[in-house]
């Protein structure tokens, strides 16, 4: 059975830092491409940042760039977000997902397979 963890997520204040980190477990996915999307209350789920299998290729949301990194671990099956600059707007629950059989990063959630259930980031005014 597949299971997908979030952790790392919690309260900060603006301009502080945070580092989540999504554990993959039940098979193997070193070569899978795994991603992160949030949703603020009210709000559709968006695209924060996705890398792939190899984790030579990374894709950002234009409103993280230069604030937020994404990196593997694969011998772990593990990828973390690092954001940085922290903003009000960067409150929301965040979502690890992963896809079950490309490599190649995408920004839809409708081609990742296998999602977390969510840690909550809140920064502060």
């Amino acid at each position: 059975q597949v299971q997908v963890v979030e952790s790392g997520g919690g309260l900060v204040e603006t301009g502080g830092s945070l580092r989540l980190s999504c554990a993959a477990s039940g098979e193997t996915f070193s070569s899978n491409a795994m991603g992160w999307f949030r949703q603020a209350p009210g709000k559709e789920r968006e695209f924060v940042a996705s890398i792939s299998g190899i984790g030579t290729t990374t894709y950002y949301a234009d409103s993280v760039k230069a604030r937020f990194t994404i990196f593997k671990e694969n011998a772990k099956n593990t990828v973390y977000l690092q954001m940085n600059s922290m903003k009000p707007e960067d409150t929301a629950l965040y979502y690890c997902a992963v896809r079950r059989f490309y490599s190649v990063a995408s920004y839809r959630a409708n081609e990742y397979d296998y999602w977390g259930q969510g840690t909550q980031v809140t920064v502060s005014s």
